[in-house]
Parts: C-alpha cells; structure tokens; sequence
C-alpha cells in the first residue's frame, strides 16, 4: 500500500503517490476507463487527487467527481487549482484576481461535487493581481471552509517567500508548492526547495517521469512508439518534444542497469528518485490504463542506496537542467486569455 507523508508544517497527510488527471481526462481517455483508473487508485491505496478547473476547460473535474461517487469523502484528498483561462476565456476568466479566485473556488465545488477541497492552489503566480488581493481570498475561502488548506503552483523563492509572510500575517495555512520535477528537471532544488524548507512547505511534484521519457520506451535513432504521449497532440506531444533530444535519451537508457541492479523497473526507479527529496510530500502520476499504477505505485516505501544515486547522476547530470533561474520563467508575465 501507499505510504502517507505530511503536508508542509501541517497535520494534513497525502499519498506520496498521488493521482493527477491533467491530459487523461475528459481528453486523452475516454470517462469510462478513466473512471476505472481512478477506481484502481483507490485499490492500491492512493486516497489522494490533483485536478484544475483548466483541464479540458473544467471537463477533468467533472470526471474525477464521478470517478470518486460513493466513496467515503473524510477518506479522500481532493486538491485543485486556479488560474489559467475556463470558460468562454473572457477578462475575468483567468489570473488570480479576487473574482476569479472566488468564482473559481465556487465552480470547482460545483463540478467536484463536495462542500470543500482539501487544498486549493495558485495554479501560476498573477504579476496583474497584487498578492494582498489573492492572498486575502484565500484566507476568506479557507475561513468559509471552502478549502482546508492552500498551496501554489511554480511559484519562485521569492514568491513563496512574499506568500508565506502575507499567510502568516493572514493566519491561514500555505502548506505546499506544485513545481515539475524530475531526474532531468531539477531546477528547483538551488532556490526553491531550500526557501520552502526554511518556510515549512512541501513539494507535490509533477512530471516525474519526464512526460514518460524515464521509463526508457523512448530509444534514440528509433521513431517514438505508435500511440505514445509524443505522437498525440491531445496528450501534450509539443511539451515532450524537448525532451527527445538524442543525447538525452542515450542518457536515459545507461538507466536500465541501474534500475535491474535496483530491483526496480524504469519508472518506479524515477518516482523513487523524486521521493527521496525530504522536501517532496508527494510525486503526481498519471495514466491512461488501470494496470499502469500497479507498476508506479511500487515505488513508494523504496529507499535508493547512495551508490544508486549516485549512478543516476552520472547518467544524467550531464543532460539535466539544473538552472535555478528556469523557476522565473514558470509564470506567465501577462495573464493567458487564450
């Protein structure tokens, strides 16, 4: 079963495997299958939920509503998100001004289908919004009950750290930070996690795998499996296309013996990575199928040797982006309106 690891300086436990539905629902898989991933999940002892009103333009929470019907709601995790366009994408229908902010909380509940979410996060950070503003509708939410806890999504050092004094002076909890993270992305760990371990807040990572680049499928000199994430334009191909690049993925397979030495198959052995940062409560996985989760969710409990991580920086520290600066270019400098 899953392992539990607490949120930020909170009381607030989550799966360290937790299920994300961006790309899978209500786009790339059909409501039926997706419904019996999620219902997998709940087998394997994954008890906790990422979603945002963005994916599929709110469709995605629709779903994952009717993929939890029935099951006991004290027993679940439910996180969302707010800030890129829903809707018709209008002025307001986007950024973390205290409308939307507001107006988004109250629509995820309506489609999520529950009185609250447990945590409730800033999608990117608003340059258009002063940050009293967002922060003062966070606190209003957290007080209404509406939310439980809140937490933010690709924020730099700089913005957890002007965030937390405002939570603080506000007296609500900011427990936790959404960057991607992986073997091969690793700008978070010169600035980011750092700040968010003086703070008291968490990592809930995604993109472990590297859009499924780390489970080794992808070859170099080979064309990229039919059916795969890179050939499906739905399933994000332009956002993995930078990441099959010949040397990296020459890199990625002087994996494969690390992993059978391991005991480990290629992506249990990349989700076991993202865990053993103390600073990361829990690593975000997708699928498309049931049987995928019963491979990822091996990876929880899994402790890497130091010879063991240190062969996989060998392998990949050479392709890895380490910049610390990347975390700057996250958030879009002006809100998205399409």
């Amino acid at each position: 079963m899953v392992s539990y690891r607490y949120l930020g300086n909170s009381g607030f436990k989550v799966s360290e495997i937790t299920y994300g539905n961006w790309i899978t629902h209500a786009s790339q898989v059909g409501n039926e299958q997706a419904i019996a991933t999620v219902r997998r999940a709940l087998d394997l002892g994954i008890t906790s939920f990422d979603t945002a009103d963005t994916y599929a333009n709110t469709a995605a929470e629709e779903v994952l509503r009717d993929a939890l019907k029935g099951q006991r709601r004290e027993s679940l995790e439910i996180f969302t998100k707010v800030y890129f366009p829903i809707g018709p994408k209008g002025p307001n229908d986007t950024g973390l001004s205290r409308k939307h902010v507001m107006d988004g909380i109250h629509g995820s509940l309506r489609r999520l289908g529950t009185d609250y979410v447990d945590l409730f996060q800033a999608h990117r950070y608003d340059y258009e919004t002063p940050l009293e503003e967002t922060m003062q509708a966070f606190a209003d939410i957290v007080r209404q009950g509406k939310a439980l806890y809140i937490g933010v999504s690709e924020w730099t050092a700089e913005q957890l750290r002007a965030g937390h004094a405002l939570a603080r002076e506000l007296r609500f909890p900011l427990v936790s930070n959404q960057p991607q993270y992986s073997m091969l992305y690793r700008v978070i760990e010169g600035k980011v996690v750092p700040t968010s371990e003086e703070l008291g807040i968490s990592q809930i990572v995604w993109s472990p795998m590297a859009q499924g680049v780390l489970s080794g499928k992808y070859k170099p000199g080979q064309p990229v499996p039919a059916g795969s994430r890179a050939t499906d334009e739905k399933s994000g191909a332009d956002f993995i296309k930078r990441l099959l690049r010949e040397e990296v993925l020459e890199a990625v397979q002087r994996l494969v013996p690390v992993a059978e030495q391991a005991g480990l198959t290629m992506p249990q052995l990349a989700i076991a990575w993202v865990l053993q940062n103390p600073n990361v409560s829990a690593a975000l996985v997708g699928a498309s199928r049931p049987e995928q989760l019963d491979d990822t969710v091996k990876a929880s409990g899994v402790t890497l040797d130091a010879d063991t991580l240190a062969a996989i920086d060998e392998a990949l520290l050479p392709v890895a982006e380490t910049d610390p600066e990347k975390t700057y270019e996250s958030s879009p400098r002006h809100r998205l309106t399409d």
